[in-house]
């Protein structure tokens, strides 16, 4: 259950050595030095910018190229990456870093190879730990659990206190389902590393799926204490709580991710993220009510936090409190005017309250913000079916149809708005694909009902008439 939790935690774990690289590599050129400086401080743009300057200075600079392949790697940037690390490869061919990071960036567009990394491991040479630990973690990211640990194994043969080589080998064994050697290789990494907040995580995880609930609570517990001693701010980029929630979230457990945040609110009650997380999880449960409360302590800590803000206003929109939510949406807009869901999702209450204008002008602007978004043509369709706009609500549904085949509502609004133009056999056709996609849909049996009844179709209508009911009591009043 958990393996998808193991990954991610590896993957923050693998990516350390990059820092590593960086400050081994400062050169003395004073555009690398304020370039690295900005790189530290998380500001990749300004980084980009002062290599930019150091590469005009010194065109044939390998350490600028690779700098700055580094930078737009975190920017996410992994063809402009690749392109900087082949012109510091081919400025300096045994550049083992620059052979190193241009693995990790082809990995990111999934070009599974891992021949920089054997490259690196040649320039680096056989008795370096550190480049069999690299490779290791390719292979890792590819799957190759064996591969990986033969690579951890022969870090650990040339350097037996390699904390970092103990903790992904434990990674590589769990993920093949050997949590007996997993567990081994992180004491080791706890006995080697005793404040590290990750594996006392991860060991928790593996303790778990083996059945030692009461040894898995008590690592984690102890991971949460060590990310908050490290840092009293910690929240969901530290907080193992937090990270075990999200995951468990993803899997559908909703009540065990909310027990999980709900432990990390205990441990720190400050954290705006933690409720935030457990009231996106009570509002999948159904539980609004609950989710509100979550979101207005998450807002009260953090007063600009946007998708606080966001998922409070659906709440309200569950809630049938329209104003309230547009409200929360109105403040979304705000911190964030290119936020299209929001617009979208304020349309749609806009239109519940009988303001379709409103609604279109804001379904408007979420369509030009992001074209792709299905739900907008919809909602903008029913604010124009309220208006009468039979034909403008059936083109945008045809769009949301061409964006989203199996959106069943679609194929009923629209079936509505022909049955309003008298229609009735392209409203049959639509209902009857509505219906196919959502076999339990009693309104939809219902509608097909009536059209059928309009054109003389009288056993049919009955008997679509005799489903609905069936799937909706309430039905038989109308």
């Amino acid at each position: 259950m958990f393996k998808k939790l193991i990954a991610v935690a590896f993957g923050a774990i693998f990516g350390v050595s990059l820092a590593v690289s960086l400050s081994a590599n400062a050169a003395d050129n004073p555009f690398i030095k304020s370039g690295n400086a900005k790189l530290d401080e998380g500001d990749r743009r300004g980084a980009i910018a002062d290599y930019d300057k150091a590469i005009e200075l010194g065109p044939d600079y390998a350490e600028a190229y690779f700098l700055r392949g580094v930078a737009k790697s975190k920017l996410d940037d992994h063809e402009g990456a690749i392109a900087d690390f082949d012109k510091a490869i081919e400025l300096k061919l045994d550049y083992a870093e620059a052979y190193y990071m241009r693995g990790r960036a082809k990995f990111m567009l999934d070009d599974g190879t891992i021949a920089d990394f054997d490259e690196a491991i040649e320039f680096f040479g056989p008795d370096d730990a550190e480049a069999y630990t690299d490779r290791g973690g390719a292979k890792f990211e590819l799957d190759n659990y064996e591969g990986a640990i033969a690579d951890f194994d022969r870090a650990i043969e040339l350097k037996s206190d390699y904390v970092e080589a103990y903790t992904d080998r434990g990674a590589a064994k769990y993920m093949l389902d050997d949590y007996h050697g997993a567990i081994a290789d992180y004491d080791r990494a706890i006995e080697l590393k005793p404040d590290d907040a990750e594996v006392y995580f991860m060991r928790g995880i593996a303790k778990g799926d083996l059945g030692d609930h009461e040894g898995a609570e008590a690592d984690i517990k102890r991971a949460a204490a060590y990310s908050l001693a490290v840092s009293p701010g910690a929240n969901a980029a530290d907080n193992p709580f937090i990270k075990s929630g999200k995951v468990k979230s993803e899997l559908g457990d909703l009540r065990g991710a909310i027990a999980d945040y709900s432990r990390a609110i205990e441990l720190n009650p400050n954290d705006a993220e933690a409720y935030y997380y457990r009231g996106t999880a009570k509002g999948g449960l159904g539980a609004r009510e609950g989710a509100i409360a979550d979101f207005d302590r998450a807002i009260k800590l953090k007063p600009d936090f946007v998708n606080a803000y966001y998922n409070r206003g659906l709440a309200k929109h569950k809630l049938r409190d329209y104003e309230g939510a547009i409200a929360d949406y109105d403040q979304a807009i705000e911190l964030d005017p290119g936020y299209a869901a929001a617009y979208n999702n304020r349309g749609n209450a806009k239109s519940a309250l009988g303001d379709h204008d409103g609604a279109i002008v804001d379904c408007d602007r979420a369509i030009a913000l992001k074209p792709e978004l299905a739900n907008a043509y919809y909602n903008r369709g029913v604010a124009k079916s309220g208006l009468g706009d039979h034909f403008g609500a059936i083109a945008d549904y045809g769009r949301t149809i061409e964006l989203d085949p199996e959106n069943a509502g679609a194929y009923f609004s629209r079936g509505n708005a022909k049955g309003e133009l008298d229609d009735y056999y392209g409203a049959i056709a639509d209902y009857s694909r509505a219906i196919e996609i959502n076999p339990e849909d009693a309104e939809a049996y219902y509608n097909r009902g009536r059209a059928k009844s309009e054109l003389g179709d009288h056993d049919g209508a009955e008997m679509d008439f005799k489903r609905a009911i069936e799937l909706d009591p309430a039905l038989k009043s109308l």
